[in-house]
């Protein structure tokens, strides 16, 4: 089950790098960077649906 996971994540970390230097959290600047009008990049962007998409995972995880 986890083998797509491996292969979605290209460049581990480095979303996360983005959003620290945005000053802020990876799931704020997920959001932000998916908002209608925003100018970030393909690749940010869909660095940004994977970021929600996991976290989203994980949360699901925990409540079982």
């Amino acid at each position: 089950m986890a083998n797509w996971i491996k292969g979605a994540i290209k460049r581990p970390g480095s979303f996360k790098a983005k959003a620290k230097a945005a000053h802020r959290s990876t799931a704020a600047h997920a959001r932000a960077v998916l908002k209608k009008g925003s100018r970030a990049s393909t690749r940010t962007k869909r660095q940004a649906a994977l970021a929600l998409t996991l976290s989203k995972m994980r949360r699901r995880r925990r409540k079982k």
